[in-house]
């Protein structure tokens, strides 16, 4: 007999996920409803609005997608690009060579532009390539976890605009952590998960997109047979080639029309939901603080243990830090020391970046002191055991300096 799911309990310091708000999990236990019951409609609605104020845009289509932050990456290119297009993808990590990959696998014509992991790209560079290569689609990541950078956004948008080209943001490690203002940014279409600087499980994928964006996906609406009524018209440009990650659909399923399409996700809506409730009663500003405030506390204490920190710090991300594993510290065991004998998780990388660099996440929930200082104090206490000189109780104190 197989027993039930009893899970440990962990304190998730990586790069997400990270543990889940309690007020979250407390509303995934609620009743269920039908996905067309008018409470839960209303519920959606309510879901939408929510995630304006997240997404700081008017966007009338901003909706979840069902699955985890990949599932609204793929359903914003799959649904942008049309084969043949031409599409710029800016990598500085790992999570730029997913979108060269997902849009090759849409049959376009990818380029893309590298920069060393630990950098970004300056605005000049983004805007000669853009003008270079008259893409259809730029798709670059706000943040990638990999590298821990921000790639600095306020001005692509412009550039974006001036040469008719579309732009999608993965914000899916930034969204409620960092500063994106999407209308003001002008960015087209953007999309995030739950599990990292929004505080909830991973499953449902927030998206939202402007009406030059939709302008492209309803021009490939297709409704299927069984759902289409008697002589009505279909787009005019070629059929999406995915039926879930059509997002001409999603948006028919979100719309008072309210077209079956798929059965929304009923547990991770309450989820989804909550999160957007919970972060603008904090408010966004206060949220970017307190996610700053968490890094640099961070910071101090690695310092204090005398680590190195990774990457161009001026475009590092408030809500995950790397920092280079010691010489003579097998990185490996440091980590499965910290989950045995902790309870605490930490990341490592990708790569050419994988067993050089932890990464510590400070994001959501866990951009808290108390969950700093505590990751710090056991880290401390693993280096000791592997004969890696630090100054006992240094990073908490230095970590505390931060909150005093």
């Amino acid at each position: 007999m197989v027993e039930r799911v009893n899970p440990p309990e962990r304190l998730l310091m990586g790069p997400g996920p990270i543990n889940a708000d309690p007020r979250v999990l407390r509303v995934m236990g609620l009743p269920l409803l039908g996905q067309f019951d008018p409470v839960f409609r209303d519920y959606m609605k309510q879901a939408a609005e929510l995630y304006r104020g997240v997404f700081q845009t008017r966007n009338r289509w901003t909706l979840l997608v069902d699955g985890t932050a990949r599932a609204a990456i793929e359903a914003a290119l799959v649904s942008l690009i049309e084969p043949g297009e031409r599409v710029l993808v800016p990598v500085f990590g790992r999570f730029g060579h997913l979108k060269v990959e997902i849009a090759k696998r849409c049959g376009a014509d990818v380029v893309a532009l590298e920069a060393e992991w630990g950098t970004v790209f300056p605005d000049d560079v983004l805007e000669k390539a853009v003008k270079k290569h008259r893409p259809r689609l730029v798709a670059v990541s706000h943040g990638d976890t990999s590298t821990t950078m921000a790639q600095p956004l306020s001005h692509l948008g412009h550039v974006c605009r001036q040469n008719d080209a579309l732009l999608y943001v993965d914000a899916t490690a930034t969204l409620g952590g960092m500063d994106l203002p999407t209308d003001a940014w002008q960015v087209d279409v953007a999309s995030a998960g739950l599990q990292k600087c929004l505080g909830g499980p991973p499953g449902s994928a927030p998206l939202t997109l402007n009406e030059r964006a939709e302008r492209r996906i309803v021009r490939r609406r297709h409704v299927e047979e069984g759902l289409k009524e008697k002589h009505q018209p279909q787009g005019e440009g070629p059929v999406i080639r995915s039926n879930y990650f059509d997002l001409a659909m999603v948006m028919d399923y979100w719309s008072d029309q309210a077209l079956n399409h798929h059965t929304e996700a009923t547990t991770m809506l309450y989820a989804a939901h909550e999160c957007a409730r919970i972060l603008l009663e904090e408010g966004l500003q206060a949220a970017f603080a307190r996610h700053e405030r968490a890094s640099r506390a961070l910071m101090a204490g690695l310092r204090a243990m005398g680590l190195e920190l990774f990457g161009d710090l001026a475009h590092k991300m408030p809500n995950v830090t790397g920092v280079l594993i010691p010489q003579g510290v097998d990185g490996e065991a440091a980590r499965r020391s910290l989950l045995e004998q902790f309870g605490i998780e930490i990341g490592t990388s990708f790569g050419a970046l994988r067993g050089r660099i932890w990464r510590i996440g400070t994001m959501g929930y866990n951009a808290r002191e108390d969950a700093v200082r505590q990751t710090l104090s056991a880290l401390e206490a693993v280096l000791s055991q592997q004969n890696y000189g630090v100054p006992r109780g240094a990073a908490a104190d230095a970590a505390l300096s931060v909150y005093r």
